[in-house]
């Protein structure tokens, strides 16, 4: 056993500042000599990634528990006081529906409050938006979400929120996890009782009131107020998470009256015992909705992920229930949304959409049609979120406003009073949306059609490789380090123009061998563009052990394109993504 791996262990196996559970459970590792599970549990510390702190539920350095929140909420204090100064200072926290999340939510409050740092924390669990919302409405410093968003069952995690409302980046996050690592003594980190905290003012529970000023801002965002309302009904899975109350309430006050929930998936449940995965980009947790859509032919049906942060979107077209994938959602969500805004006469000057390198690229064009411009960002709702801030502040310049954007996994986010991707807003503009072109007598489908008539057929997938503990990171930097050294010159039979390194920051020519620079921090992924538009990217994921590749393909149509070009274009799409996906897949292996 590595000498540190056995230092780590003996502590937490024997220091009176760990309960007897955990004390015991360290000690029967030892005693068993289990090398490699103690080596998984204290081979590292946890790392801030896209979405914070994440990981497996258990005793150790590298795993989630109370000892290791308390120091990240510590650290988080730390900074806290040292960043803002002696000014009063406040934190907003709220969880989901995971193990422990209310036990982590209350010591993060304890925490802050034995640091002087006032907290406020949601009576009830609530959707990770809502989080980034309390922050702004409470005019808070900071704030933390207790979830694990949409990781299985033995998962959960630790979002952290800047004063903005947005997840915290750089330096911040770098300042606060240097802190995580400087603190070795579980024994220095301060904490007082809950009760004692709420008797002294110190922590405060907030409930009704966040909720109500919440949905008098999601109000504002409907386009299409009142069209198509009437027999129109959703069938909704809040996926045991948190969107049970929230979603459906915010429904009924967009219009939705015929609304009904996944009566097996209503309530809040930690270990999800309907589906395998709690993530509405998989077809398998949707399936219970799809059915009960069936059965009382609802028009939609929708799905949010247990922190209520990723819309599924599945719906009804004749006898058949279309599921629509990330970049299809955030495409067709622009287009309406922007034509919304448009006839409604409240478009901007200066319109803004906002986009991650990986999400499909016609969503500029999208943008563009409509008078917008199209920024990108790095993966991670926070770039979206920070970009916002700094136009909002000068230090993005020209000045712009935010209209919309999001993510190819099942991100969205319109408007501005929120700083994280929003599935609770979502869910009622994609309502809105297929109430509207219901109402015009076009499915989906047709609409999407439309899209690429207008702007070129375009096809997306993503390809995951999972490879968990310390030897699949090791796997996914050695993948990554041999890509970046002996790039492929040809994938599929294709040329590969040029490659994209946002860890150095340059785009190589590979034919001319001239560099240009990327305008965006720095972040392990690779972007391979070929000689017929087509585009891989190779990105280790910030919140999960796996490495994804993303693959995207299109075909120009000419203008006025009749319909059998749009199928015949769309097949060549669906042929050449399968080619490039094998091309990688044989690469990689």
């Amino acid at each position: 056993m590595e000498e540190q791996v056995k230092k780590l262990a003996s502590y937490w196996a024997t220091s009176p500042v760990f309960d007897a559970k955990t004390r015991g459970e360290i000690s029967a590792l030892l005693e068993a000599k289990d090398d490699k599970e103690l080596a998984e549990r204290f081979y590292r510390d946890l790392e801030f990634g896209t979405g914070g702190l994440r990981g497996i539920l258990g005793a150790g350095t590298a795993r989630m528990n109370i000892y290791n929140i308390r120091k990240a909420a510590q650290a988080f204090a730390d900074y806290l006081n040292s960043h803002f100064g002696n000014t009063s200072k406040s934190i907003a926290i709220s969880y989901d529906s995971r193990r422990f999340s209310r036990e982590f939510s209350e010591a993060t409050a304890e925490v802050m409050a034995a640091n002087g740092i006032k907290a406020y924390i949601t009576k009830e669990l609530r959707p990770t938006p809502i989080l980034s919302y309390m922050v702004r409405h409470y005019k808070c410093q900071g704030g933390v979400c207790v979830t694990a968003s949409h990781n299985p069952s033995q998962y959960n995690g630790y979002k952290v929120y800047w004063e903005t409302g947005g997840q915290i980046v750089p330096p911040h996050d770098e300042a606060i996890i240097a802190r995580y690592g400087e603190i070795k003594n579980y024994e220095d980190i301060k904490f007082i009782a809950f009760a004692e905290g709420v008797k002294k003012g110190l922590i405060e529970e907030v409930g009704v009131e966040l909720d109500e000023a919440y949905f008098a801002e999601l109000l504002k965002l409907s386009v299409r107020p009142k069209i198509g309302r009437e027999n129109f009904k959703i069938v909704y899975t809040p996926l045991h998470g948190t969107g049970g109350k929230i979603v459906p309430e915010a429904l009924k006050r967009f219009g939705f009256k015929d609304v009904v929930v996944v009566p097996e998936q209503a309530e809040p449940n930690p270990d999800f015992p309907t589906v395998k995965f709690p993530n509405p980009e998989e077809p398998e947790a949707m399936e219970m909705a799809i059915n009960l859509g069936k059965k009382l032919k609802a028009d939609l049906v929708l799905g949010t992920d247990p922190d209520s942060d990723r819309i599924g979107i599945v719906v009804r077209e004749g006898d058949d229930y279309r599921i629509f994938n990330g970049n299809q959602i955030g495409s067709l969500l622009i287009d309406f949304y922007l034509s919304g805004i448009k006839d409604a006469g409240r478009m901007p000057k200066n319109p803004l959409v906002i986009k991650t390198v990986v999400t499909t690229d016609q969503q500029e064009k999208i943008a563009k049609h409509y008078g917008a411009a199209c920024e990108e960002t790095l993966t991670g709702f926070k770039w979206i979120c920070q970009l916002i801030e700094d136009i909002e502040t000068g230090k993005n310049l020209p000045y712009r406003q935010y209209i919309c954007g999001g993510e190819e996994s099942y991100g969205f986010l319109a408007g501005s009073f929120v700083r994280d991707k929003d599935a609770v807003s979502a869910c009622c503009i994609a309502a809105e949306m297929v109430a509207y072109y219901k109402s015009q007598g076009k499915t989906l489908s047709q609409v999407l059609d439309e899209i690429y008539l207008r702007h070129g057929a375009y096809l997306e997938s993503m390809v995951t490789f999972t490879m968990p503990g310390m030897d699949g990171a090791a796997r996914i930097a050695t993948i990554m380090d041999a890509l970046r050294a002996n790039p492929p010159r040809e994938i599929a039979g294709t040329l590969v123009e040029k490659l994209r390194d946002l860890q150095n920051g340059q785009e190589l020519n590979l034919t001319t061998q001239l560099t240009t620079a990327i305008p965006l921090p720095s972040s392990n992924v690779l972007q391979f563009i070929l000689s017929d538009g087509s585009k891989v990217s190779a990105r280790p994921s910030g919140t999960e052990p796996k490495i994804k590749f993303y693959f995207s393909v299109n075909r120009e149509l000419p203008t006025k394109a009749r319909h059998d070009e749009l199928e015949l274009a769309k097949t060549s799409c669906a042929k050449r993504i399968g080619e490039l996906e094998q091309a990688f897949k044989a690469l990689i292996n």
